[in-house]
């Protein structure tokens, strides 16, 4: 019985020349362009959810 990958596929456009520009900078890296995408998206989000949080604090520190 085959495995199935647990992320599902998302599709995103970008021209050819990047993309295998993208594939030579991540292999230089020792990382597939998978690895890659998702460390980058996993900082953004962080950043994003650290950004929400710290607006949020003054926020409520100005109310006070």
């Amino acid at each position: 019985m085959a495995t199935r990958d647990p992320m599902p596929n998302r599709v995103f456009r970008l021209d050819k020349e990047t993309w295998e520009a993208y594939g030579a900078a991540c292999e230089d890296k020792g990382i597939s362009r998978s690895d890659d995408l998702r460390m980058y998206i996993k900082r953004e989000v962080a950043a994003h959810k650290r950004r929400q949080r710290d607006e949020a604090a003054q926020n409520i520190a100005s109310t006070d």
